[in-house]
């Protein structure tokens, strides 16, 4: 079995007030390549936290966390930057689109970090729009679209670089119930595509459309269920 990330013993402290905070206790996790996860749990319980080591937007205080074969958790700022820029896709729950952009544009920032933007890349932002049905907003910007479509933004900007995860932070949280609807289709079909993808939710119904729910509870797993 192929393994997308494998994490071992992973914790996380934070220093708030000159008190130490452990937001993670000993976490160890495999995740397969093209599984579809749900994380759960309180707030505070440390899903977040879990998230952004993931991605590497943080570094854990001390374990191991491997994405595939590569130890990112001993990884320095520049390299975890590489990372982030060619094996990951985000999509957060307040959209975080730059709002002086177009939705092309907005697609198309991920490959910026990767240095100059092909006609290829630029044509393959275009049928990432038209994937998620944004191709008429194309010169709008996140000003002049529903929340849905601006979610819908995201995603396809989470898949400019053509990572090897989506992770998605609350992805619904904003969201009516047909908008969740219609997002969670579409991360469904890039889970069916072979995408591995990581959710974190408080949302039941967001959770029963991943393939194992790890709920987290005072920064341990409290629970690992396979749907």
């Amino acid at each position: 079995m192929q393994l997308a990330a494998r994490i071992h013993e992973l914790t996380k402290d934070y220093v708030l007030k000159g008190e130490t905070v452990r937001a993670l206790r000993g976490i160890s996790l495999e995740i397969p390549a093209g599984d579809c996860v749900a994380i759960m749990g309180p707030s505070g319980s440390g899903k977040s936290t879990l998230l952004n080591l993931i991605g590497c937007l943080d570094r854990p205080t001390s374990g191991c966390l491997q994405l595939g074969d590569d130890d990112v958790s001993s990884m320095d700022d520049s390299q975890l930057s590489r990372i982030r820029a060619s094996r990951i896709g985000f999509v957060f729950q307040s959209y975080n689109l730059i709002a002086q952009l177009n939705v092309l544009e907005n697609i198309e920032v991920p490959l910026y970090y990767r240095g100059r933007i092909t006609r290829h890349e630029r044509s393959r932002c275009r049928e990432l729009a038209d994937m998620v049905g944004l191709s008429d907003r194309l010169k709008h910007r996140p000003q002049q679209l529903s929340g849905g479509q601006q979610q819908r933004v995201a995603i396809a900007r989470s898949l400019a670089n053509d990572p090897d995860f989506i992770l998605a932070d609350e992805p619904t949280g904003n969201l009516d119930t047909q908008t969740t609807e219609d997002i969670l289709d579409l991360l469904g079909n890039l889970h069916r595509a072979g995408k591995t993808i990581i959710i974190v939710t408080h949302e039941k119904e967001v959770a029963a459309r991943a393939r194992r729910i790890i709920r987290l509870l005072d920064g341990r797993i409290d629970e690992s269920l396979v749907q």
